[in-house]
């Protein structure tokens, strides 16, 4: 029997690895200037984590997490229980009484898969902890726009305030008695979470659903004092940057640790999958959870959708990573050299690509081209007795003579050298972007 992937377990192949690599780098090059720091973080926790945090009435907890039921452990189906618990167990508030910090890497949920929807999924995750004002809830939502204008994806941005404990409970009264009015018109599920957890009826996908609860009370309408100004000051914040919204007053999010913002990052060119990133205030979950009282907030954006949507949206988008150099050898003295003079390469930072294999010349200037190298250096036994080497540039196709007088660590530099210098007269560099 001929064994594949397990269903909604995908393999990132090179060709796409080079696209993750280029949005990883670019995440963490943004983060770092809005001063996040990495945190690394297990895959397995304890399933109370996810039960306490996320809400035993939500769907991650009741249908989709991968739990190990006999050990009390759950693959992490979302990384910001994951970061509150580090930060409560390592006591990171004493450290610095405001924590930024970002993890990327896979979750799990049991989904049926889909475009850009798949059962180990990987995320970019960033949460700033210890810090109340509005501002930064704006300036969050700022550092995740310009990841996405950074990488040309094109996104529209959703916000809205989920109250806090004082003005939510009021709300979720006037929600249940209206939604016990309509409950024949609701699907079976809105009808079960009316009892349970109802404000994720106000997020149900299915049209008859979307229909009846156009009618429902607005939670901004019912919002205290202190939440309606918090969320007045976030939108004057983010007009104030330049970042355009629209407020959409059914989002509620699926976890239930939200409070006041939340927001997403939505796309029509996914399908169903709309949300590209999404997140939003978690005031009350570190103390929840056992730790300080402190105000957090954090998104989380999907890898696989921002790919799908590098792909399908922008151009000149694709990294393509090419080789410095292939040393091309003819005889076997000079495939002795050559590997000698190749580890050195390496060892320099020179990325250096060579043929074993005693291939003619054209062959192996083929393969250059295929691992599209920069240049080619050929190095015959006779190149190796004159102490000097052919040097091709395989863009232009010129040659020069290359020197191979001394050490090969010598060598190395030497060559290293001509590299960095065409670099600075404006050569490919050795990642760069389609034409």
């Amino acid at each position: 029997m001929k064994i594949q992937a397990i269903n909604g377990f995908k393999d990132i192949l090179p060709e796409t690895a080079i696209r993750w690599r280029y949005i990883e780098e670019c995440a963490r090059d943004i983060f770092e200037r809005f001063g996040m720091r990495e945190i690394r973080l297990p895959i397995l926790e304890s399933t109370e984590l996810f039960v306490r945090s996320i809400g035993e009435a939500t769907d991650v907890v009741e249908k989709e997490m991968y739990t190990f039921a006999d050990k009390g452990l759950t693959m992490r189906p979302e990384a910001t229980a994951s970061i509150m618990r580090a930060f409560i167990e390592h006591g990171l508030h004493v450290q610095r009484p405001v924590q930024r910090l970002y993890t990327i890497g896979p979750m799990f949920r049991h989904e049926r898969p889909q475009k850009g929807r798949l059962r180990q999924f990987h995320q970019l995750d960033a949460e700033i902890i210890g810090a109340v004002e509005p501002q930064i809830d704006a300036e969050l939502i700022a550092m995740g726009q310009m990841l996405l204008d950074t990488l040309k994806i094109k996104t529209s941005l959703e916000i809205n305030s989920l109250g806090c404990p004082v003005c939510r409970p009021p709300y979720k009264q006037r929600l249940v008695s209206y939604l016990k009015q309509v409950s024949g018109q609701l699907c079976d599920d809105c009808r079960r979470r009316t009892h349970t957890n109802p404000l994720r009826v106000l997020d149900c996908k299915k049209s008859t659903c979307k229909a009846v609860v156009a009618a429902a009370p607005s939670l901004l309408e019912a919002l205290c004092p202190e939440c309606d100004q918090h969320f007045l000051a976030v939108r004057r914040s983010l007009e104030m940057l330049a970042i355009p919204y629209s407020i959409n007053r059914f989002m509620v999010r699926g976890l239930d640790y939200y409070s006041r913002t939340t927001f997403e990052f939505l796309t029509n060119d996914l399908g169903a999958q709309a949300a590209v990133g999404a997140g939003g205030r978690y005031d009350g979950l570190i103390e929840e959870l056992g730790g300080p009282k402190l105000s957090g907030i954090g998104f989380a954006m999907g890898l696989e959708r921002i790919a799908l949507l590098m792909e399908q949206q922008a151009e000149e988008q694709l990294p393509v990573e090419s080789m410095d150099v292939f040393v091309a050898t003819l005889g076997e003295k000079s495939l002795t050299a050559c590997t000698q003079l190749t580890h050195e390469l390496r060892r320099q930072g020179v990325k250096t690509a060579i043929d074993y294999s005693g291939r003619s010349l054209k062959a192996q200037l083929k393969q250059a081209s295929r691992v599209q190298a920069r240049y080619t250096l050929i190095i015959g036994d006779d190149e190796l007795e004159r102490q000097q080497g052919i040097l091709r540039n395989m863009s232009t196709q010129e040659q020069d003579l290359f020197d191979l007088s001394g050490s090969h660590s010598r060598q190395a530099e030497r060559l290293a050298a001509v590299l960095q210098e065409s670099c600075c007269q404006g050569s490919p560099s050795t990642i760069s972007r389609n034409p």
